[in-house]
Formats: structure tokens, C-alpha cells, sequence
């Protein structure tokens, strides 16, 4: 079950600090832009999802800095699913910087109703992933 998408990112200077290094809080974000993408490119949405009262909450983030992005860097998010089950998704990211890698995380998605109890992902909502 490996699908994956690339999304293009140029580094913003309100996402940096004083040196015009990435703030590491940055990571999460793209990390959420890349899941989103690559949702909306197999004909999912998170609006219409959230309107059915499912919600995917962040249930483990990691991440491993190797190197700094800096302001204005032209960077490559790699975003793959690699795991989905009844009741959660886990995706993978690499960060790249031409071949260079900056980052690399996972995160395990699980489905929640809007008072945050957990349910298990609509098969239509499956098998669009």
C-alpha cells in the first residue's frame, strides 16, 4: 500500500528565526500539507470528511532533524502512506532539498468522532486511500 506524493515548498520567512533557520514547530505543518495533498489526489477531502463528523487527531508525530532548512530554500516533501486500518493511517515523510535530506518523520492518524471518541475510517473513505 504505498502511495506517495511530492508537494514543493519554498521556505517562507515567517516560518524561520532570527539565524533564518526553519523553526522545528514548521515541520508538523508541511507534514499536514503533504497528508492533505496526497488525500485530495485520491478524491478525499477533509471538509467533507469533517462534515460527516470524522476527524483524523494526530495520535504520534516524529520527527528526526538532519539538517537546517533555511529561508527561502526550495524543498521537497515526500509524503507516503504506509499503513491503514480500521481505525488509524501512517504516513511517512522525507524532506528534501535537491538529494539532500532534511527531515524525516512518521505519523499515526486515528479516526475520531467530533467529541474525539475513536471510530473506524468509512469504508468509502478506505478505499480511496
Amino acid at each position: 500500500m504505498m502511495m506517495q506524493i511530492e508537494t514543493e515548498i519554498r521556505v517562507r520567512y515567517n516560518e524561520c528565526d532570527p539565524m533564518g533557520v526553519v523553526h522545528h514547530a514548521i515541520y508538523p505543518v508541511w507534514f499536514e500539507m503533504g497528508r492533505t495533498e496526497l488525500l485530495r489526489t485520491q478524491g478525499g477531502s477533509y471538509k467533507k470528511m469533517e462534515a460527516d463528523n470524522l476527524f483524523l487527531a494526530v495520535a504520534e508525530l516524529h520527527i528526526k532533524y538532519k539538517v537546517s532548512a533555511k529561508y527561502d530554500d526550495e524543498l521537497t516533501l515526500v509524503t507516503a502512506l504506509t499503513e491503514a486500518t480500521r481505525v488509524k493511517l501512517k504516513h511517512s515523510y522525507t524532506l528534501l532539498r535537491g538529494n539532500q535530506t532534511i527531515a524525516t518523520g512518521t505519523t499515526v492518524l486515528a479516526c475520531v468522532n467530533e467529541v474525539g471518541n475513536v471510530r473506524e475510517i468509512p469504508p468509502a473513505i478506505l478505499s480511496c486511500i
